[in-house]
């Protein structure tokens, strides 16, 4: 499918605008006033959210105070990983509209949305070791986005039992969200407005889907803001992060407009190039502070990172995949799926961001230097998967810590007295040698036996058993027997008794050879 924006209808010029304008607010009103079902705008800030909340704004400001009878929810969802600059931006304009909306009486209500430490991007890379996103495994979006945006919606669900949610999405972005908006078209119920696929007694609301870039910055040029905020400042903002530095307003179809700059995650690895943080810096000499950021971005953008990744999944277990052979691309080869990111790994990763952090609070403006690019819940959440769930009781999470920020770690949820640390860990370090898999099976099963030293004995053997599973073989013994289990199953599946016969006995020889009893299904 083509990339290219799809045909959206010719511009109007500024007399037409305001016509359109004038009948989109009765629009607005009618809707508004029709009944008693609360509004949840879906604002990230940018031109064409802040369209649709000026709109609204100003259709509902020119009601009777008595007549603004129902809550207008304005929600936005801070990834945590957002462009510093946007995420100031936006935490500015909350309060520009926080404090309007009180002074006017306006029903507007401003949420800022976070994902739980548990999902974040830091928890999840750095802890977790899920590896840089990629569209084969677009792991951050639901997580970070999708899920906190459900559940503010589901809350106000349970309230009012229903809701309409305002989004500023237009056709000419892309066929893509051209073609969600004409299916939503087609199930709607009411007059503009569509069924929410994602959650039921939802509708949605797409004022200015039928806008085209170029007259969005019309609007927002030619109509003051109400709520205090300078639409001037959106235009430069826009204007900084455009390649060439121009964001001119369109005087016909053929004029480029800046609609093009993105702003999103500054850690994005699902776009080839974060281009409008490279066009801020090129810009911009009182931006280059934001270097640090993009280096990481850039760091973690490889094509292949295998060699930083285990060999098995996460949840310990060889899986095999075939792919064209890097050597002869006529050929297939069947090799391990890659799994997280290995423990050096993800200690690099860590420090590298709290390098960038400590360089960006001595480098950026005066009003810019509390930045904080990972959060204190978010090194805590870290620091508790990489000692209950991965065993590395080393706990070098507050050592790191210390030796790049200078000062101790503070954690009120790990309990400071262990067991085990991370002299133990040396000393296993020095028995183990040069063989990482001794050392991680003996880490696995130490820390096992440590967290249930305090807990009722239920399970132990269970989890002792695992830790054989996972961290008992060699990388290579356990690729080979990957290989012969997929071999076993091809073999079973074409009726072929004589291979099977060989793959089961040369498993069961593994297995006496190994000392266990029994062979794995």
């Amino acid at each position: 499918m083509s990339s290219l924006p799809v045909a959206a209808p010719l511009s109007r010029n500024l007399a037409q605008l305001v016509e359109h304008i004038e009948e989109l607010t009765r629009e607005i009103q009618a809707l508004y006033l029709s009944d008693s079902v609360p509004w949840i705008l879906g604002i990230s800030w940018g031109k064409d959210s802040s369209t649709i909340l000026q709109l609204i704004w100003t259709a509902i400001e020119a009601l009777p105070v008595e007549q603004r009878h129902k809550k207008v929810y304005v929600m936005t969802t801070d990834t945590l990983v957002e462009n510093p600059i946007v995420s100031v931006w936006v935490d500015r304009s909350m309060k520009q509209l926080k404090a309007a909306a009180e002074a006017k009486l306006m029903p507007f209500e401003p949420h800022l949305l976070h994902p739980p430490a548990k999902d974040s991007f830091w928890s999840c890379l750095i802890g977790k070791g899920y590896p840089a996103p990629r569209h084969g495994f677009r792991w951050c979006t639901e997580r970070m986005k999708i899920k906190p945006v459900n559940q503010f919606v589901r809350n106000i669900l349970r309230v009012y039992g229903e809701t309409i949610v305002v989004l500023g999405v237009r056709k000419s972005e892309s066929n893509v969200r051209a073609a969600v908006l004409k299916k939503n078209e087609l199930g709607r119920v009411r007059d503009r407005l569509s069924p929410n696929p994602n959650l039921a007694n939802s509708l949605i609301y797409s004022p200015i889907e039928d806008w085209r870039t170029d007259e969005v910055w019309m609007y927002l040029m030619q109509f003051p803001n109400p709520w205090g905020g300078n639409n001037q400042d959106l235009f430069t903002l826009y204007r900084g992060a455009t390649a060439d530095n121009e964001c001119p307003l369109v005087v016909d179809t053929s004029t480029p407009s800046c609609g093009d700059s993105r702003f999103g995650c500054w850690v994005c690895t699902l776009v080839s190039k974060d281009k409008s943080m490279e066009a801020m810096i090129q810009n911009d000499e009182d931006k280059e502070w934001l270097q640090p950021l993009l280096d990481i971005r850039n760091e973690l953008d490889i094509y292949d990172d295998r060699d930083k990744r285990d060999f098995r999944r996460i949840y310990g277990k060889v899986e095999l995949f075939e792919r064209k052979s890097k050597e002869n691309k006529d050929t297939t080869e069947v090799v391990p799926i890659p799994g997280p990111y290995t423990k050096f790994w993800r200690e690099h990763w860590l420090r590298r961001v709290l390098e960038a952090q400590m360089q960006i609070r001595q480098t950026a403006p005066l009003d810019m230097q509390d930045i904080t690019l990972i959060t204190e819940e978010e090194l805590g959440e870290i620091r508790r998967i990489w000692l209950e769930e991965k065993h590395e009781f080393d706990d070098s999470l507050p050592r790191i810590y210390e030796e790049v920020m200078g000062k101790p770690f503070k954690d009120t949820r790990i309990q400071e007295k262990k067991l085990l640390g991370g002299d133990e860990w040396s000393i296993l370090e020095e028995i183990c040698s040069e063989d990482a898999m001794h050392l991680e099976l003996m880490a696995k099963l130490l820390d096992t036996e440590r967290q249930h030293a305090t807990k009722s004995r239920r399970g132990v053997f269970e989890n002792l058993e695992k830790c054989f599973d996972s961290s008992s073989r060699s990388k290579e013994e356990a690729i080979a027997i990957a290989h012969e289990k997929r071999d076993l199953k091809e073999a079973v599946s074409q009726g072929d008794v004589g291979k099977v016969k060989q793959l089961t006995w040369a498993q069961m020889k593994f297995q006496i050879d190994a000392g266990t009893d029994v062979v794995e299904s």
